[in-house]
């Protein structure tokens, strides 16, 4: 076995990309092999031990916060098969990485979040999702996993296994992912259409707007009656594309330097964020345009934040977005992010968000070093009641108790669990905040 530490301090501190969880592992190992990765979990047992994994760092709740030792797998990144429309990739392949190889396969996923920077087994962990209809998170594009159980054991799982509703999204609790396969189509092409509008013409529009559209969704800016409606379409070419010019002049400068520099502005006085929200919800002007699905669905992202999302039972958003405006004018502070909205359908995998219904997103943000929690408290107090399920890499301040109530098969994971890390190699805080001990 060949065990690869990297004991300084400075290699064993980590900080999610939010910049609000950080830890200092007590070890980083970094494995090249699934084997190694067999053997240091079976070390780890052996001493008692516990062992993280640690991906691209998106998640904004402690998921990913290493208590003892951090595992890396960006060394296991590469293209396993190719077998028609099944795609196996070693699971620390980031998800820009996976589309270009998609790409030259002639494939690509059939919907995606709005970053490509996360890990697929990170991705697929923690319910990461686009939206559409006919489209749930990105778990429920997968067929099968190999797995690193709490024993150190190598265990495929698909289909025709018991496992399987459980082990396509386990939250890093069952196993550390090693492969994964997925259910790709054929490359496609995206219209995409975005516009500002009313959010009351928005709203208006909703029901028709959702079954109309491949991928329906829209932001609202806080402060103003305004919202961007996005909807992207499937077509046969791509004969309308964005010129580079303006490419540069919407995600590069306008979604990026200048929304920097206006969080900042806010940030240091706070009477001006309504204006400030005032003037972004009518800086991006209506654009059309058609390209490679991917680069439709992926943006940048450069501007940090902090993050909660709520899913909820889809004929329940408009009374949650309605709440938000209330909620936002009794904070003792200002609210600098616009509130992101999307929907999809649903799945079977046991705690997807999406388990058995229809589903409405709401995402709520703050910018980076702003403060927050009573915001994201007072809307999860909103959607808790409702029967809202919490993204598990975005804040929120649930118990065990409480998603079991949310969850159906909630106890259904927690006996596949028992099976898989009795000893609780996997464990850390979060984990024992979210599913007990």
């Amino acid at each position: 076995m060949t065990t690869d530490f990297a004991p300084p301090a400075a290699a064993r501190r980590w900080r999610n990309w939010g910049l609000n969880q950080e830890s200092l592992a007590t070890d980083v190992l970094i494995p090249a092999t699934v084997t190694e990765v067999a053997a240091q979990v079976k070390a780890a047992g052996a001493a008692g031990r516990r062992v993280k994994v640690v991906g691209s760092g998106h998640s904004f709740t402690a998921i990913a916060v290493a208590d003892d030792q951090r595992m890396l797998l960006h060394r296991l990144n590469g293209l396993v098969s190719v077998e028609g429309d099944l795609v196996t990739v070693q699971a620390g392949m980031p998800i820009y990485e996976l589309n270009r190889r998609l790409a030259e396969h002639g494939l690509a996923m059939p919907n995606l979040g709005d970053i490509d920077q996360q890990t697929v087994a990170g991705a697929i962990s923690t319910g990461t999702h686009g939206c559409g209809a006919t489209h749930s998170t990105l778990a429920s594009c997968v067929e099968a996993v190999t797995l690193v159980t709490g024993s150190g054991e190598v265990l495929h799982i698909d289909s025709s296994s018991e496992l399987f509703p459980a082990a396509r999204l386990g939250l890093g609790a069952l196993g550390i992912l090693v492969e994964v396969t997925l259910r790709c189509v054929p490359a496609f092409v995206l219209l995409a259409d975005e516009r500002p509008m009313l959010l009351s013409e928005v709203l208006a529009g909703l029901d028709e707007g959702i079954a109309a559209n491949d991928h329906f969704e829209f932001y609202w800016y806080p402060y103003t009656d305004r919202a961007q409606l996005k909807r992207n379409n499937k077509v046969d070419v791509s004969d309308r594309p964005l010129a580079a010019s303006r490419r540069w002049l919407d995600e590069e400068f306008l979604s990026n330097t200048v929304w920097q520099g206006a969080c900042k502005i806010g940030q240091k006085i706070p009477a001006m964020v309504p204006s400030i929200s005032a003037v972004a919800a009518r800086a991006l002007t209506a654009r059309t345009y058609t390209e490679r699905s991917d680069r439709v669905f992926c943006t940048s992202r450069r501007v940090r934040f902090t993050e909660m999302e709520y899913e909820i039972p889809r004929e329940h958003v408009a009374e949650a977005l309605a709440a938000l405006p209330v909620i936002i004018d009794r904070l003792p502070f200002k609210v600098q992010f616009p509130v992101e909205v999307r929907f999809t359908g649903p799945d079977d995998v046991w705690l997807s968000h999406g388990y058995g219904r229809d589903s409405a997103y709401i995402a709520v943000h703050q910018f980076t070093g702003s403060p927050y929690e009573p915001y994201f408290r007072a809307f999860e107090a909103v959607c808790e009641p409702l029967g809202g399920r919490p993204h598990w890499g975005k804040l929120h301040y649930r118990d065990a108790e409480s998603l079991r109530r949310a969850y159906p098969k909630f106890d259904d994971f927690l006996a596949v669990r028992d099976r898989l890390d009795p000893n609780r190699v996997f464990a850390n805080p979060y984990l024992e905040q979210v599913l007990g001990s």
